[in-house]
């Protein structure tokens, strides 16, 4: 693998590495049972921050499409993943999150036309088994609006992200603006929402505000941003398969700062789910060229898959 690949890939690997710190944020500095509000405060101010650093707005058919895009990656997703994640036993909608890039494959290949491979699928499954030793606890019946919920988060999220290759960026735009119009949009779609279900915004302390700064900034419009940009100038398999450092991160988190044991299970499920990441990170024999140029792509094969947390949204 070329340094500069390397280089890039671990940067988009940032963000679902600090997607995996968002439930020990939450649980441990922000107000209780405010899940829209937290998807709000992260979005929208982060989308407004970014569309005034890049000081572009969409033009023509990119004002449906930027509205489209981010109604998926952000303003459904968000509600969906928190609905999952509050009436499903803690990591089963991390699990089903983990089958995204399966899902990916699947709407690359009805969307861009891509074949999915042997390796792939082998891989796609592995991912999935490993997160599923690291974060599923034995439970009772499973509740079925939750596991549509989760469904639902995981296939918006992944057509989102397949259509965000297909469009590609207008030209002379940068990821920047991308993602500043897909965060303002669903977070403009996620307010209304949230004001009907949560009501006003909850009473805030020195700890959560510090927790909602970091949730927008560093844990929202960086990881976006590279997130959107790695999706860019990498090909979606390698992108989707970075998907599971996050519950893998929200492990190692609650191990280190919270307290929580790791069992031997858990420690295979980890190395089989960063395995199949790393294996993920093989381009295509012949694609590695083309892929390396930056800036506006044409369509390509492939999607990236969202996050999931060991046992809330992330």
């Amino acid at each position: 693998m070329a340094p500069n690949r390397a280089a890039l890939i671990a940067l988009t690997a940032l963000a679902p590495v600090s997607w995996g710190t968002t439930y020990a944020v939450t649980t441990e500095f922000l107000p209780p049972d405010r899940p829209l509000f937290t998807g709000l405060a992260r979005a929208l101010p982060a989308g407004l921050l970014l569309l005034a650093l890049a000081r572009v707005l969409p033009r023509g058919a990119w004002w449906g499409r930027a509205t489209v895009l981010g109604a998926l990656n952000i303003g459904a997703f968000f509600p969906l993943l928190f609905l999952s994640a509050y009436r499903l036993p803690g990591g089963t909608a991390a699990v089903v999150g983990s089958v995204g890039p399966l899902c990916v494959v699947g709407l690359s290949a009805l969307l861009l036309g891509q074949r999915p491979t042997a390796r792939t699928l082998l891989t796609g499954t592995v991912a999935a088994f490993g997160v599923s030793l690291v974060v599923l606890k034995a439970a009772g019946a499973l509740d079925p609006l939750g596991v549509l919920a989760a469904l639902a988060s995981t296939v918006s999220m992944s057509t989102g992200t397949v259509l965000t290759q297909r469009w590609g960026r207008p030209e002379g735009v940068g990821p920047l603006a991308l993602t500043g119009w897909q965060l303002t949009a669903g977070g403009l779609l996620i307010a209304p929402l949230a004001l009907l279900v949560e009501g006003a915004p909850p009473a805030v302390d020195g700890p959560a505000i510090g927790g909602y700064l970091y949730l927008a900034l560093a844990n929202t419009a960086v990881a976006y941003w590279l997130w959107f940009r790695g999706i860019g100038r990498l090909t979606a398999t390698q992108v989707t398969f970075l998907g599971p450092l996050s519950p893998l991160t929200a492990a190692v988190v609650g191990w280190a700062a919270l307290g929580e044991a790791l069992t031997p299970v858990q420690l295979v499920g980890m190395a089989l789910a960063f395995g199949a990441t790393v294996a993920g990170q093989t381009a295509p024999r012949g694609r590695a060229a083309s892929d390396a140029s930056p800036g506006p792509r044409r369509p390509r094969t492939g999607g990236a898959v969202s996050p999931a947390e060991a046992s809330r949204p992330r």
